[in-house]
């Protein structure tokens, strides 16, 4: 299983297997046309209360984790988390996030996530 992680305005690559955008809002200038995209699994994004509160504040991330995964308990986000998974297991899948810093993402947790089996 090969999870990667990119920002949707990142060129397409030959590599990026099914390209699956996992943000709640659509990327501000984007054309469905250049995103290319497989899917949008809106569904597994945090909530609009969570990502407010978090506000990519690198001291958060931890707290951003842990509620985060709480979240991803919850029956319809739970159920778009097993559909990754399902799709990782498949081959390649790139977890696309207009995110400036991907490393303390959503899309982060969520490659851990799968990378992980948890």
């Amino acid at each position: 299983m090969e999870v990667r992680l990119r920002r949707v305005y990142e060129p397409v690559t030959s590599g990026d297997g099914k390209r699956i955008l996992v943000d709640r809002v659509w990327p501000r200038g984007l054309s469905k046309e250049k995103a290319r995209l497989d899917e949008w699994e809106k569904d597994v994004a945090p909530s609009t209360e969570l990502r407010k509160w978090y506000g990519h504040s690198p001291e958060r991330f931890d707290e951003f984790t842990r509620r985060y995964e709480a979240e991803l308990d919850e029956p319809d986000r739970a159920a778009a988390l097993r559909h990754l998974r399902d799709l990782a297991g498949e081959g390649t899948v790139t977890l696309l996030t207009a995110t400036m810093d991907i490393d303390i993402s959503q899309a982060a947790v969520l490659a851990s996530l799968l990378r992980d089996g948890g």
